[in-house]
């Protein structure tokens, strides 16, 4: 697959000597993370991302400063005829396509990749699960442990089974062949093998596929010698022998020969003819030692036993081949042949393709994964207050086991921050990581939302059944929030999933066994609710093995400081609206205010200021809720001027009066009572 097949054609691009202001308006009202620079011949020579528009307010640089003067200069770019498998280990966010004059025509980004390349690898599985299923010769795919994990339409005929009644079970139920056994354990391949299955008479192949230099699992091929052997035996009795065995001859898709008691070919199939480069008429009559090259059918005449899944060369290719003596009154009178694989690398390209599907299908399952997987460690937590710092300790110590941990705090304290970072500084951290609010799902549902349930177990339940959370979580650790919400019921059934360490999913009779560390939290007094008969005091034991209390921000407030610069960076990179930071007179405002949202509260509040303030401006009391002002403090009260109060004013009138004509500014400007143009210019100047 080549770039220009992907890659976005005719992006945006500016010059060189435009403004920071306007490569910033370009990529907000675009949502584009950067912009290639050209020069005045459309030529590449630079790249402006969201990073450099960071380094500019950090360093105080003006927006009216020509974007040349930041811009990332060694830009890395790739052409539209690149292959697009050479640049999977690329770091990029977005790279420019040139072409040979350097002039940009296009934009890829790793999505871009992902994307392409997860739709192609769709498709190639598609493709292959048609080509498994339809495929003649029965084929059966198991694990290491003998369990069929794949089967096809002919290997569930063979078998007389459906395929229900076969994914998951091991093979030796229907197949009793020690040869498998040795395959798995050995990694060589079993070729040839004469058995019968449910009264068919079939030649099993068995090869090996690894995975990580490991044995995988094997592919069965089955190849059904039935109806060839009652063929056979119909000719010894038949007078018409050449007529009955040219109608099978001609309608078969293998390759057939059939010598006389001369050696000399009687009959051969055009399968057969086409893999000699010739044709049935060039060959009949012939001596068969002098046709087909290392032939072993003359062999065969003279020692009367059949030979099975012998390996022949025939030019470059090494054949799969059968030969069969044909007996008429206990005289062998000839001897048939047939090509039952054209190359002995067929199975284990099969086996090889399969596993190279396979391994491209984990990669990009891999590269979703990261993005579902958890978002905070103990990095992204302030510890400039005492209280903070204890409670980061505690938890990085209770990380390092395997035991149930409950946080308790206020709503709006990062309780589910807690639980990202444990995770991630444990031992499970590449396992998954998932999580379940108690209180959003109904009661009714929450069972077959934490444990799964089995197909047909209740109306308008999908077929198939579906996972519930704690298999999702195999291997990681679930995160069970606001878990004080849970009824009486559901709570015991959880406790058997903590106790048995194995969960039953809903409409079924088979336990599944979980390995998945539980993390909880709650905000609610669970004692008084055990008092009150709202909730088990043995489940309570049984999560409360390490309790982590996260202090309110009334009681950390050295760390406000440190937390309104990172909500800041998250909030004005999700918003496209950069501002340079809070003034000391907001900071000293919220150091005073008692937060009863906690550090929710204190983002709400600082997302509502960045969508108020001016583009580069830094956050005021203006830009503050009205009840957050509204305290006892005068000193802030006098950092609260007029001019300020009437900016506020006017700016909640304009929003009032939008929102009542639903953005309709004619209508809001008469509203108002001012004219349209002054409606406009309030609006540009308060960023509305």
């Amino acid at each position: 697959m080549k770039v220009n097949e992907i890659m976005t054609k005719n992006p945006i691009t500016i010059k060189k000597y435009e403004t920071i202001e306007k490569a910033a308006s370009v990529m907000l009202n675009n949502s584009i993370d950067g912009i290639p620079i050209v020069d005045d011949q459309n030529r590449l020579i630079g790249l402006f991302t969201k990073q450099d528009l960071y380094r500019v307010v950090e360093k105080g640089i003006s927006f009216k400063d020509f974007v040349s003067g930041v811009m990332h200069k060694n830009v890395e770019y790739v052409t539209k005829d690149k292959d697009t498998k050479d640049m999977l280990n690329i770091e990029m966010g977005r790279l420019p396509v040139v072409d040979k004059e350097k002039n940009v025509i296009g934009i890829i980004t790793k999505t871009d990749l992902l994307k392409a390349y997860y739709k192609m690898t769709n498709h190639m599985t598609e493709e292959f699960e048609a080509i498994f299923k339809c495929t003649h010769n029965g084929l059966i795919v198991v694990d290491r442990n003998g369990k069929v994990t794949n089967v096809n339409k002919s290997g569930l005929r063979l078998l007389g089974q459906e395929e229900k009644n076969v994914i998951g079970k091991n093979v030796s139920q229907w197949i009793s062949c020690k040869k498998i056994l040795k395959v798995l354990d050995e990694g060589e391949p079993q070729i040839g093998n004469r058995c019968a299955i449910n009264g068919f008479n079939v030649v099993m192949n068995i090869t090996p596929y690894m995975r990580n230099d490991k044995i995988g699992g094997a592919i069965v091929a089955l190849n059904d010698i039935t109806e060839l052997q009652e063929t056979v035996e119909k000719l010894n009795d038949e007078k018409h022998l050449t007529h009955v065995l040219r109608t099978i001859l001609e309608n078969a898709y293998d390759g057939i020969v059939v010598i006389d008691k001369n050696r000399r070919i009687t009959m051969i199939n055009n399968s057969y003819a086409k893999f000699l480069e010739k044709t049935p008429k060039q060959l009949i009559g012939k001596d068969v030692t002098k046709v087909i090259e290392n032939t072993r059918l003359h062999i065969v005449l003279d020692t009367g036993e059949a030979e099975i899944g012998e390996i022949q060369k025939i030019g470059s290719n090494n054949i799969v081949a059968m030969r069969i003596p044909i007996r008429e009154n206990e005289k062998v009178v000839g001897a048939i042949g047939k090509i039952m694989f054209r190359n002995l690398q067929e199975l284990n390209s099969l086996a090889k393709k399969l596993n190279n599907m396979k391994s491209e299908l984990n990669f990009y399952k891999d590269e979703l994964k990261k993005e579902r997987s958890t978002k905070y460690s103990f990095d992204d937590i302030p510890e400039k207050s005492a209280r903070i710092r204890e409670v980061k300790d505690l938890s990085k110590k209770a990380s390092k086991s395997n035991s149930t941990i409950l946080i308790f705090g206020e709503s709006g304290t990062g309780k589910e921050l807690f639980a990202h970072s444990i995770h991630n500084a444990s031992d499970r951290h590449l396992g998954p990581f998932v999580k379940m609010n108690c209180a959003a799902i109904p009661h009714n549902l929450l069972e077959s939302e934490l444990f799964g349930y089995a197909e047909g177990a209740f109306t308008g339940a999908k077929k198939g059944g579906k996972i519930g959370k704690f298999q999702l979580a195999n291997g990681g650790t679930i995160f069970l929030d606001e878990i004080g919400d849970m009824s009486i019921n559901m709570q015991a059934k959880l406790l058997r999933a903590l106790q048995e360490k194995e969960i039953e999913p809903v409409g079924s009779n088979e336990s599944i066994k979980i390995d998945a560390r539980i993390i909880s939290a709650t905000n609610k007094d669970l004692n008084k609710l055990i008092e009150e008969g709202k909730f088990r005091r043995d489940l309570f034991y049984r999560l409360n093995v390490i309790k982590i209390t996260v202090p309110p921000l009334r009681e950390r407030k050295e760390d406000i400081e440190e937390l309104v610069k990172i909500l800041l960076k998250k909030l004005t990179g999700q918003l496209g609206k950069y501002v340079l930071g809070v003034t000391d007179e907001v900071l000293e405002i919220f150091r005073t205010y008692n937060w009863p949202g906690n550090v929710r509260e204190l983002e709400n509040v600082i997302e509502r200021a960045v969508n108020l303030a001016e583009l580069g401006d830094m956050i005021r009391p203006i830009h503050l809720p009205p009840h957050i002002l509204q305290r006892d403090n005068k000193n802030t009260h006098d950092s609260f001027s007029l001019k300020y109060a009437v900016e506020d004013a006017e700016k909640n009138a304009i929003i009032k009066s939008l929102g009542l004509t639903k953005g309709n500014k004619v209508k809001a400007a008469k509203l108002l009572d001012i004219s349209r143009s002054t409606l406009y210019e309030k609006i540009e100047k308060y960023g509305l």
